[in-house]
């Protein structure tokens, strides 16, 4: 079974590259938002993405270290394949399987034509950063496989733990804070029972109906 599904892996790979040929490449131009202009080793580096936000720490020369979904490294150990850019298909099948690398990119590669904030997160939290000697050198002590999570061990933990000794992602608070809303608004158990009833009158009276539409309803509205 797991021989036939890194062989899975590997053609969605390969099909993924030949459809990267055929793509415009990102801005080569890398665009600073940042007060003196200039990057130094051990900033936090950020750039917006479709739904959340990358993050990054500078290491000097134009690198950058980077926690990001890959299953790569768990199919393979060559080191040149490795260290292609990262592709849609390998970060979303490594988001499926939870599996990780804390790795160095150049800034361009980093940023995909995104313009960079430096440093912003110094603003919103309450410890005070590191020397940025030391968040570089802490970066670069973590680089390499690791447990990925969404919500527990992300991009945003990695640089927080990185340059100010604690793992935190407001994003995940964020994200917490919108489904306890949604959980204890009442409509919320009214609109999935609404639904349920709908998938009951659709596709019949079933376990796989019948079950959630109780269950989830009844869940939300204790929750609530």
């Amino acid at each position: 079974y797991q021989r036939i599904l890194k062989c899975l892996i590997c053609k969605l790979y390969t099909l993924s590259n030949l459809f990267q040929c055929f793509k415009i490449k990102h801005e080569a131009t890398v665009q600073v938002s940042h007060a003196s202009g200039t990057l130094r080793r051990g900033d936090i580096l950020e750039v917006p993405r479709t739904i959340f936000i990358h993050f990054g720490i500078y290491l000097g020369d134009g690198k950058v270290a980077h926690l990001i979904p890959d299953i790569l490294p768990a199919l393979t150990r060559d080191p040149a394949l490795i260290r292609t850019v990262i592709t849609n298909t390998r970060l979303i099948v490594g988001c499926t399987f939870k599996y990780a690398t804390v790795r160095v990119d150049t800034l361009e590669d980093f940023a995909y034509g995104a313009r960079i904030l430096v440093n912003r997160v110094d603003t919103v939290m309450k410890a005070q950063p590191l020397p940025n000697e030391e968040v570089a050198r802490r970066a670069e002590q973590l680089l390499g496989d690791t447990p990925y999570s969404l919500l527990w061990n992300n991009c945003e933990h990695f640089v927080t733990h990185c340059r100010y000794g604690s793992a935190v992602s407001r994003q995940t608070d964020k994200f917490c804070e919108v489904l306890k809303s949604v959980i204890r608004d009442q409509r919320s158990a009214l609109l999935s029972c609404l639904l349920g009833i709908t998938s009951i009158i659709s596709f019949g009276m079933a376990p796989s109906t019948t079950l959630p539409t109780i269950l989830i309803p009844f869940t939300l509205w204790m929750a609530g």
